[in-house]
């Protein structure tokens, strides 16, 4: 189907997913667009792939790939793009599974798009901002974020966020069977990707929130990948 695909990874999300396909597609409803969201569930042990295909037995709109075991936030984006791709998207988007990201702010990622190649709901933007966190993680976030961005001289201000809608084509352009990176890795090279192919990225601003219920899927590996990724794309760029 063509339109709008809203991408949503999970992994252990039993806690999330009904509430949160049922919120997404609410405000992708109120759009006037064609929709679908696809649950790219990794083998979740929690029963989580088990509730998304209620869903979708629920819901026209909602369709389920299942994986057989946990590969990567990364990896599921791509196995998803390549299903919405298939499919004739117009927009994909990507949005956290956990509540971080506030579904309502989905018919604003889908109104940008209409001149923009690439849309980022920015948590460092007039605006923008992050609920819920110690000194410390602000203090992380926003020096990955400057870091990288210093690194790749690029004006994005938010390039480890992971609440994006992109136009089809963009994928379609870029040459995803190179992107190696997951996590904020996944995130930064993206939107790097993009700026470099020529595509017009605007930001736009959100209020990131703590996860609603269950347990981060972040990891030390996941960050300090960020780290030595970004000047291995700088140089192969």
């Amino acid at each position: 189907m063509p339109g709008a695909w809203l991408i949503l990874p999970t992994y252990n999300e039993a806690e999330n997913v009904d509430a949160i396909v049922r919120a997404a597609l609410a405000q992708l409803t109120t759009t006037g667009r064609e929709h679908t969201i696809l649950v790219v569930d990794d083998g979740s042990p929690d029963g989580t792939g088990q509730i998304a295909d209620r869903l979708a037995e629920e819901h026209d709109a909602v369709r389920v790939l299942h994986r057989s075991e946990k590969l990567g936030l990364g990896r599921a984006y791509l196995a998803g793009f390549e299903v919405a791709l298939g499919e004739g998207a117009e927009l994909v988007l990507e949005m956290d599974a956990d509540f971080s990201h506030d579904p309502a702010d989905l018919p604003r990622l889908i109104a940008a798009a209409d001149d923009a190649d690439l849309v980022l709901g920015s948590r460092y933007v007039e605006g923008g901002g992050v609920e819920n966190w110690g000194a410390l993680r602000r203090f992380l976030s926003r020096a990955g974020s400057w870091y990288a961005r210093t690194l790749l001289r690029v004006p994005v201000r938010d390039l480890t966020g992971g609440f994006k809608c992109f136009r089809g084509h963009v994928l379609e352009t870029l040459d995803l069977s190179g992107v190696r990176a997951d996590g904020y890795g996944f995130q930064i090279e993206l939107t790097y990707r993009a700026i470099q192919g020529g595509f017009s990225v605007r930001e736009i601003p959100i209020r990131f929130r703590e996860r609603r219920e269950g347990h981060s899927k972040m990891t030390a590996r996941i960050a300090l990948e960020a780290v030595w990724k970004v000047p291995a794309l700088r140089f192969r760029g």
